[in-house]
């Protein structure tokens, strides 16, 4: 305990430093890990777009098919909605102060960047699989 004798927490609570959640420090991780995953998943992710421009439907559909191309754009979809999500979370947590309104945010900015990475991802795989 402390000092004071008013905390109540463990040794390894106090040192670990988590806070009331005991989410934060992983959450600030995740949001940094898919900042950093983002970087060349853009770039590639503009390079195949670039690519892609003067092309007509056929040969778009063959480069965006291939193998190593669907996963870049499937690991690039992946990264992006998660970024996502945790970045609005963290907006509606800030900003967002009614007690029922809060949680309904949060449950609908999951199901949104859901929503938006299975419908980006059936895209990609239809091409790939050529379906």
């Amino acid at each position: 305990m402390s000092g004071n004798g008013k905390d109540m927490r463990t040794p390894l609570g106090r040192v670990a430093g988590l806070g009331s959640a005991h989410s934060g420090t992983g959450h600030f991780w995740w949001q940094r890990l898919t900042a950093v995953a983002n970087v060349p998943l853009t770039i590639a992710f503009v390079v195949i777009l670039v690519s892609l421009f003067g092309r007509n439907q056929a040969a778009a559909q063959q480069i965006l098919g291939t193998p190593v191309v669907a996963i870049i754009m499937l690991l690039f979809i992946a990264s992006i909605t998660y970024h996502m999500r945790l970045g609005m979370q963290v907006v509606i947590e800030d900003y967002v102060h009614g007690e029922i309104i809060r949680p309904l945010l949060i449950m609908a900015n999951t199901f949104f960047t859901i929503a938006v990475g299975l419908a980006a991802g059936y895209g990609i795989l239809k091409l790939s699989f050529g379906v």
